[in-house]
C-alpha cells in the first residue's frame, strides 16, 4: 500500500490548531466587511455543496492561515477577510476549527479574498521574507504567492468599489482581464467573480463583490431564493386564475349558442 500524506506523522513539536492563537489582536476595519462575507458564503454554498457531495471543504472568513512556525506564533499567520479550501474536512477530530494550519494540511485555498478598507497597499505588498528584522512580516501579495499558492487571490477595495483577481501561473501572480460581463472566471469552481449594485440586510444600495454561475446567471441568497420562489407562486396562481377566467367566458358563450359544454368534457 502507498503511502499518502495524511498517513505521514507529524514531528510533535509542529503545534495544530487547538494549540495556535485564534486571532492576531486585530478587529474588523469597517463595518462592511462581516455582511460582505455573508453575502460571500452564502450564494454559493449550494454551489461548493455540489461540487463537494461528502461535504469535506472549509470556508474561512477573517481566520489565520498558519504557513510558518513563529515566535510569537501570530507572526507567522495571515487572516484573509475570506477563503475557500476544497477536500479538506469542515471540521477536524470533531472540534471546530480555530485556524487553517498549511504544514498539517498541504492543502492550499483555492481562492483568498481580502477586502481592503483602504488602497490595498497593504494586501498587494510583495515584502519578502528575506533581509526582515526580527519581529517584521512579509507582504501579504508575497505570502499568498510565494507560500502558501493560492491558485486565485481577490483583492476588492470597498471605498473605491476597485476589485483585482490574481491566477497563480507558473509560481506567480498574473492579474486577471475581465469578461465581457466584466467578471472574473474562476474555473475550477465554475463561477464568475465580479461586482454588483443592490441592498443587502440592513444595508443600502451599494457595491457588493459576488458570485455569477458560468452563464452571467447571478447565485442568490438564501433571502432572494425565498423571493424569487414566492414570485414563481404567484405567477402560477395567476396564470391558474387567468385561465380559469377564461373557461368560464368560455362556456358561457357555449351556453348562448345552446352548447352545454358539461356534455363534452
Amino acid at each position: 500500500m502507498s503511502e499518502t500524506l495524511a498517513d505521514i506523522a507529524i514531528p510533535p513539536q509542529f503545534p495544530d490548531h487547538t494549540q495556535l492563537p485564534e486571532s492576531d489582536g486585530t478587529f474588523v476595519k469597517n463595518f462592511q466587511e462581516h455582511p460582505q462575507s455573508i453575502i460571500i458564503t452564502d450564494s454559493i454554498i449550494q454551489t461548493l455543496q455540489k461540487l463537494h457531495p461528502d461535504g469535506q471543504f472549509c470556508i474561512g472568513q477573517d481566520c489565520g492561515i498558519y504557513w510558518r512556525e513563529t515566535e510569537p506564533p501570530e507572526k507567522g499567520t495571515v487572516a484573509p477577510d475570506w477563503f475557500y479550501v476544497p477536500d479538506v474536512p469542515p471540521r477536524l477530530d470533531g472540534k471546530i476549527r480555530r485556524s487553517y494550519v498549511l504544514w498539517r494540511e498541504y492543502i492550499p485555498p483555492l481562492i483568498v479574498i481580502e477586502l481592503a478598507s483602504g488602497n490595498g497597499e497593504e494586501e498587494r505588498d510583495k515584502t519578502p521574507l528575506a533581509g526582515l528584522q526580527p519581529g517584521e512580516k512579509p507582504g501579504k501579495f508575497w505570502v499568498y504567492e510565494r507560500v502558501i499558492r493560492a491558485p486565485y487571490y481577490a483583492i476588492y477595495e470597498v471605498n473605491s468599489g476597485n476589485l483585482e483577481v490574481y491566477h497563480l501561473v507558473d509560481f506567480s501572480y498574473y492579474k486577471m482581464q475581465p469578461n465581457e460581463r466584466g467578471h472574473y472566471p474562476i474555473l475550477p469552481l465554475g463561477v464568475e467573480l465580479g461586482l454588483w449594485q443592490g441592498s443587502y440586510l440592513n444595508n443600502p444600495d451599494q457595491v457588493w463583490l459576488r458570485w455569477w454561475d458560468n452563464q452571467g446567471n447571478l447565485l442568490l441568497v438564501g433571502k432572494e431564493e425565498a423571493q424569487l420562489e414566492r414570485l414563481r407562486t404567484e405567477q402560477q396562481q395567476q396564470r391558474a386564475e387567468q385561465a380559469e377566467s377564461k373557461a368560464a367566458k368560455l362556456a358561457a358563450k357555449l351556453r348562448e349558442l345552446g352548447i352545454n359544454p358539461e356534455d363534452h368534457l
